[in-house]
């Protein structure tokens, strides 16, 4: 059992207040109701974050690095209720060992008409993790933190269309996308952000490319 950080205690304090860009802002209707587990834990190599890669078999964000989660159900009750659940069902974690220190506002995903809330967690009690649900999740990892803010790890990413946004690679995988843009706003909300040279523009390779098509 280990205490929250402070880091990640001053990240659940502002969580709140944190503003929403433009473009993530929900509308006024409309959109599925989803929320994800943002969980960080103390791992053999210091704090850390669960992440999971997706099936390349899947549907929708095939083949793609991100955080436990999916849609809110009605049994839910809520998003809390959803990302506990949806992290339980994709990488076997028992959530009698989470402790809940917020939820994020929340985020807009036009491209899949998602209503994301982010959900803040302390693994208080870790538990082996393993690819829980085959046809969902290809593998789980425990990255840490050091490791995402390593400027060795750091790129900005250019999609075709030609947005860039911020990536990672780390742990064989390339994290991008909402995931990554997520992940960079609160390793810098958290003070543990290190410079890095954000000129490092890559264009997102093809195969990559043709899974996101997906959906």
């Amino acid at each position: 059992m280990t205490q929250v950080p402070d880091w990640l205690q001053r990240l659940a304090t502002q969580a709140e207040s944190t503003s929403v860009p433009r473009y993530l802002r929900p509308p006024a209707g409309g959109g599925r109701l989803a929320a994800v587990l943002m969980l960080f834990g103390e791992g053999p190599l210091g704090p850390d974050v669960l992440l999971i890669q997706r099936s390349t078999r899947g549907r929708r964000h095939a083949g793609q690095p991100a955080f436990p989660g999916g849609g809110v159900d009605p049994e839910d009750g809520g998003p809390v209720e959803a990302a506990l659940r949806e992290a339980e069902e994709e990488t076997g974690l028992d959530p009698a060992g989470v402790d809940v220190l917020c939820t994020m506002s929340e985020l807009y995903l036009s491209y899949s008409d998602n209503r994301v809330t982010p959900v803040v967690g302390w693994w208080r009690e870790p538990c082996a993790v393993h690819a829980a649900s085959p046809d969902e999740v290809d593998s789980v990892e425990r990255v840490p933190i050091a490791e995402l803010v390593d400027p060795a790890n750091r790129i900005m990413l250019r999609h075709p269309s030609g947005h860039a946004g911020p990536a990672f690679r780390v742990r064989g995988m390339l994290v991008w996308g909402f995931t990554a843009m997520v992940l960079d706003s609160v390793l810098r909300a958290a003070g543990l952000a290190q410079p890095w040279d954000a000129t490092r523009v890559e264009e997102l390779p093809p195969d990559v490319v043709d899974l996101a098509s997906r959906g």
